[in-house]
């Protein structure tokens, strides 16, 4: 099942290295911040320079392989192609109930085509998504990165064949269907949770603190979601 990879070579892994800096940070700055405010947790304010940072480093990753031949006219063409069929199996469910059925085209083309092609592909199929859908808003970032990360380490599974392969696909899907869902959970937990639920992110607590609280509320409303998703991805995959 692997193909030629694309769009993997180092300096190319530096940028996305960049980006998944940057994408960490925004994650989990609230962990850290002893003023947040309740705009500021809604990710009112960073969503969008987090956009802005994000997009040029995307550009300049898919300049530096178009002008190096890592990606030819017949891959950006595929890679525009699996972003439109990515965007059309996410309208029907947008991942409610877990159902995430972008993650079948995800896991192959990252598997296929490269870590560095799974990368952009998850960014692209996520940002035309949600222009089409309406679904543009600070949620928006994270959720290109979260499946931008899956299609990368599609990317870096080991050579295999035959029935080891397919499991290897089956148990990395499941993995990436927990961790895909935990990190959006991050994303909403600050400010999604009523203060002093003891579910709740409290500014200023003890990291350890807040880890166990969002450990307990991202058990309490997300765990179903995301076993859905993994079910739904080993079986129909």
């Amino acid at each position: 099942m692997t193909g030629r990879a694309l769009i993997s070579k180092p300096h190319n892994d530096l940028v996305i290295a960049a980006l998944s800096v940057i994408g960490i940070a925004g994650f989990l700055w609230p962990l850290w911040s002893n003023t947040a405010t309740s705009e500021s947790l809604a990710h009112a304010t960073d969503a969008p320079w987090l956009m802005v940072l994000m997009m040029p480093l995307l550009l300049a990753a898919t300049a530096s392989a178009l002008s190096e031949r890592l990606l030819d006219a017949k891959a950006v063409a595929v890679l525009g192609v699996l972003a439109a069929c990515g965007s059309a199996l996410r309208l029907p469910t947008g991942g409610v109930a877990g159902t995430e059925l972008v993650f079948f085209l995800l896991l192959p083309a990252g598997r296929v085509f490269g870590r560095g092609f799974g990368f952009l592909l998850g960014t692209l199929t996520l940002f035309v998504s949600a222009a089409i859908s309406g679904g543009i808003g600070p949620w928006l970032p994270f959720q290109m990165l979260g499946a931008a990360w899956v299609g990368y380490g599609a990317g870096l599974l080991p050579p295999l064949k035959g029935r080891a392969e397919i499991a290897a696909m089956a148990l990395y899907g499941t993995v990436a269907s927990f961790v895909y869902g935990a990190l959006l959970n991050l994303w909403f937990w600050p400010f999604g949770t009523n203060y002093g639920s003891g579910l709740s992110y409290v500014p200023g607590a003890i990291l350890t603190s807040n880890l166990r609280a969002f450990w307990a509320f991202h058990l309490a409303t997300s765990l179903g979601w995301d076993l859905m998703r993994a079910v739904t991805l080993v079986t129909m995959g």
